[in-house]
């Protein structure tokens, strides 16, 4: 499959990318968080193995699995000894602080790493995609690249496209929405160092996937949205947000708004960019401050604060919900 153009921010668009030379770093890293994930793991891990571009590596972070997961994991080493990989304990804190984890875990002169769902099906050219999406970007510029997925129910059948961003990604966006589920994302070394160093800030984040976007996005880097399918994204009861498309997704979005969830995330999300705020421009400093501004301040100021910083999310129903949020004050 031809690579498509992709949706980039900050930066002139990208030249077309078949048949560019793929990034100048080594092998990929793949980071994986599994807790209790033997019903699916198998065909994941299965899935590194037929890779266009096999992966260097994978660290996996378990979270204290009882039931096969882990033996799982040790049968896909021994069986595969010329992939290199490694085991450890995670900190039992659930998904997100499994991933900050991982990330602290690097090397200091890591190459690109991917992250990875313990129950998808990737693609056999997603890494592939990724590595010539991110060596059109300066070495030492952090990048990330997301993209598209192929929804499909626990069976891996009934798929569908996940949609297409109508606007280019920014931290003016990752403010309030991701760009693309963390199961396709691919970091350059520079992001991966750039999360790395800024990980032990974070505290608590709400999910790792949005906070790299944050971060990368917020200290200038690039941020890729390829248009193309990378992964067979499984739908099942153990998904920790879900696939967000379609009238139920918006139903229980727009409930979690209401109840004080979204206004709950943004200030966790603020804490931990807080932290981190020596990291980003100076631009997108003074960008976040006014985010923080807007948190507590009357209606007149918050509707006056959302239209000079341009914030947006995605689509009609993520439009009024942004909207909303900040009418009712639980932005």
């Amino acid at each position: 499959m031809p690579l498509s153009d992709p949706i980039a921010c900050p930066g002139p668009p990208l030249p077309e990318l078949a048949g560019a030379a793929p990034a100048r770093q080594g092998g990929v890293t793949i980071l994986m968080a599994t807790c209790n994930g033997a019903a699916n793991l198998q065909a994941q891990l299965d899935s590194f193995l037929v890779q266009t571009r096999r992966p260097g590596q994978v660290i996996v972070s378990d979270d204290g699995s009882r039931d096969g997961t882990v033996a799982i994991l040790e049968r896909f080493a021994a069986a595969h000894p010329g992939l290199r990989m490694r085991i450890m304990a995670g900190p039992g804190r659930g998904a997100a602080a499994n991933f900050l984890h991982l990330l602290r875990s690097l090397p200091a002169d890591c190459g690109p790493v991917a992250f990875a769902d313990q129950d998808d099906v990737w693609l056999p050219d997603k890494l592939a995609r990724g590595l010539r999406a991110l060596g059109h970007v300066a070495a030492d510029r952090p990048a990330l690249v997301g993209g598209r997925s192929y929804v499909c129910d626990a069976g891996l059948s009934r798929r569908r496209l996940s949609r297409l961003p109508t606007r280019a990604p920014s931290f003016r966006h990752a403010l309030v929405q991701n760009f693309a589920g963390g199961n396709t994302m691919m970091l350059n070394a520079a992001a991966a160092r750039l999360l790395r160093e800024a990980a032990p800030e974070a505290g608590r984040i709400v999910m790792h996937d949005w906070w790299a976007y944050q971060i990368v996005s917020g200290a200038g880097g690039q941020v890729i949205f390829d248009r193309a399918p990378l992964v067979l994204y499984r739908q099942h009861g153990g998904n920790q947000i879900g696939a967000n498309a379609g009238l139920p997704a918006a139903l229980r979005r727009l409930g979690w708004l209401l109840k004080g969830r979204f206004r709950r995330w943004n200030a966790i999300n603020l804490r931990a960019l807080q932290a981190s705020a020596h990291r980003l421009t100076p631009e997108n400093r003074a960008v976040l401050g006014d985010f923080a501004l807007m948190q507590r301040a009357g209606l007149i100021r918050r509707l006056t604060i959302l239209r000079r910083l341009g914030l947006f999310r995605a689509g009609v129903s993520g439009r009024l919900s942004l909207w909303m949020a900040v009418l009712l004050g639980r932005v």
